[in-house]
């Protein structure tokens, strides 16, 4: 139906409405002596004319009435008000009297006939047009905003294929009632109870806001149950607008592994990246890429994107040129071990800010390789170190890892060998040299994850080296956000050391992956294969002598590493490939694990 033709069947149907009202409510009041009276007959010619003007000033002719609420209620409610009120003044104007006992009864069914003209397509479409019919049965853990909203657009929409039955939540004034028309059967607790004797068949976890231990042990509840998990999206997407509340998802481990948010110093990262230039190499990597998302939101006047990988820097430059941003995104495909193409690079874009986060980082690789994990992690970082303070860069940030700490692989010696030679470059450059260090990131490319998920996938088992092996992690977006943040805090030669939270042991992490997929840890299983050449049982993010204590920032340590001489490493760097490749290893090791009162007694002979 057309607007036009919607709107004389409404005026229509409100008109009749209207008289009929007014007879109605003269009858009620004066029997059948209200005939012929010429105040009814103004007064019925009034309320119409006025209701009509009401009704268009309230808009409430272009409303959809099939989700009509609290709001029309009220919206009609002050349309008949002052429609009566109207024809009162009327009666007084004009009759210098006030029929005020007829003027309340019409009121009371002009409201009464209105409403209900109103709320019976509303009543229509909810008991006839949608149905539980082939629904399935649906448990909303969270009787909050968010879960009724949820629990409304479930039983008003056709194409759900979820139907609530019940809520559950932790809030004990809510227990025994309704909400929505559906009970509150318990708090969280009561899950297994409520699952099986109210059939549920789905649960939906309906509180945006919690923290991630609540939701962790929420979760363990809904497991036990066998039945499939959903939750809300995450926050920050439900606000910009990504996803809707109605799009649920499944829980993933980061949900469960994932600390809570730290809040930005969004100043102080404005200063040092809105309107500048910013250069990010390994921009196509997982920390990489996530690094020029994160940057992007600060609007720098151009971010450069430069990576070894062709395909995987086209998919970001793809991606970050989608977004509705005045920043110039450019690409360089190109290999930090070639020093002239980087100082050609530097020479050209003068970047004002540099995220290094191009690395060799799989530890197994690197043992077999280590001549590679030189030319790439330390020859490389140089390479890009030299020609940022050749072309007045102001602010170098190295992406390093907590296996520097102590290293026993290549890759960690490789790394902290590497943070020797940006802290080195600090004390000769007036470029502010830094490194960032943390653990194992969820979901990246050399993360455990995506191997236990193939393996689930093929039916298990899933292979956890040693059940004791234990290792920090924290998602690739806090990973990133905290990097640009460490960089902004950057006064030069420091080693940032993101606090990782509490470490978590592989096999936790396996077991928690194979309940999200659905299956039982019996039905996938967990083989142990043994510790890799130069992994560690424990990680560490600073040795004990290190440390200090207070953070500069929410989850941002400074370290206290000792600065070594560049002689110290650099004989290695120019010999590397006369070394067999046992005697680099070790030789990498040593170096790496060389410390201040080591180079004392060294030249004291």
């Amino acid at each position: 139906m057309t607007y036009g033709k919607r709107l004389l069947a409404l005026m229509g149907i409100d008109t009749f409405i209207v008289m009929s009202a007014v007879f109605i409510g003269g009858y009620l009041i004066y029997d059948t002596n209200y005939i012929g009276m010429p105040i009814i007959f103004a007064s019925s010619l009034t309320l119409v004319i006025s209701h009509h003007l009401y009704a268009h000033l309230f808009k409430l002719y272009k409303r959809v009435w099939q989700y009509a609420s609290i709001n029309e209620l009220i919206e009609i409610f002050k349309a008949v008000s002052l429609s009566i009120a109207t024809t009162g003044l009327m009666q007084i104007i004009v009759f210098t009297t006030l029929h005020s006992r007829t003027l309340i009864i019409t009121w009371m069914l002009h409201i009464l006939f209105i409403g209900g003209a109103r709320f019976a397509w509303r009543m229509f479409r909810d008991t006839y047009m949608t149905s539980s019919k082939n629904k399935k049965r649906t448990l909303i853990i969270g009787a909050g905003s968010a879960g009724t909203m949820i629990a409304r657009q479930m039983l008003h929409s056709k194409d759900s294929e979820l139907w609530p039955v019940a809520f559950v939540d932790d809030d004990m004034t809510k227990q025994h009632l309704e909400i929505m028309g559906l009970p509150v059967e318990g708090t969280v607790h009561d899950v297994q109870k409520v699952v099986k004797h109210a059939h549920i068949q789905h649960i939906v976890i309906a509180i945006p806001s919690m923290k991630k231990a609540d939701l962790q042990r929420i979760y363990e509840q809904c497991i036990k149950t066998g039945v499939r998990t959903q939750i809300l999206p995450l926050m920050e997407d439900l606000l910009s607008g990504k996803v809707s509340v109605s799009q649920f998802r499944d829980v993933q481990v980061e949900d469960l592994l994932g600390r809570e948010p730290v809040e930005l110093d969004i100043d102080n990262i404005a200063d040092s990246i809105t309107g500048k230039t910013v250069l990010v190499t390994g921009a196509g990597g997982s920390i990489g890429s996530e690094i020029c998302r994160q940057i992007m939101k600060f609007q720098p006047a151009r971010l450069i994107l430069l990576g070894h990988g062709e395909n995987s820097i086209y998919d970001i430059e793809m991606e970050l040129k989608q977004q509705d941003s005045p920043t110039e995104i450019m690409t360089e495909i190109s290999d930090i071990k070639d020093k002239d193409k980087m100082q050609f690079i530097f020479s050209k874009e003068h970047p004002d800010v540099v995220f290094h986060a191009a690395a060799h980082k799989h530890v197994p690789l690197m043992e077999r390789n280590p001549e590679e994990a030189v030319k790439n992690n330390v020859i490389g970082t140089k390479n890009v170190a030299e020609a940022a303070h050749k072309n007045g860069t102001e602010t170098f940030v190295m992406i390093s890892s907590d296996k520097a700490v102590n290293p026993t692989s290549v890759m960690g010696a490789t790394k902290r060998i590497a943070e020797m030679v940006v802290q080195h470059m600090n004390k000769t450059s007036s470029t502010k040299f830094v490194s960032v260090r943390f653990g194992n990131v969820l979901g990246s490319r050399g993360s455990v994850i995506p191997l236990f998920k193939k393996q689930i996938q093929a039916g298990g088992p899933v292979t956890v080296t040693h059940p004791e092996m234990t290792r920090y992690f924290m998602t690739i977006p806090e990973a990133s956000r905290l990097v640009i943040q460490a960089g902004a805090l950057a006064k030069g030669g420091e080693i940032f050391v993101l606090d990782m939270g509490e470490p978590v042991k592989i096999v936790d992490l396996a077991k928690n992956l194979i309940k999200l997929s659905g299956c039982s840890i019996e039905e996938i299983g967990i083989q142990y294969s043994g510790i890799r050449p130069g992994e560690k049982m424990y990680e560490e993010l600073l040795k004990d002598d290190e440390v200090y204590p207070e953070q500069i920032y929410p989850k941002i340590h400074i370290g206290k590493t000792p600065e070594i001489e560049e002689a110290y490493y650099m004989h290695v760097l120019e010999n590397y490939t006369r070394i067999t490749s046992e005697d680099l290893r070790e030789t990498l090791v040593n170096i790496a694990n060389f410390t201040e009162k080591e180079r004392v007694l060294t030249e004291m002979g």
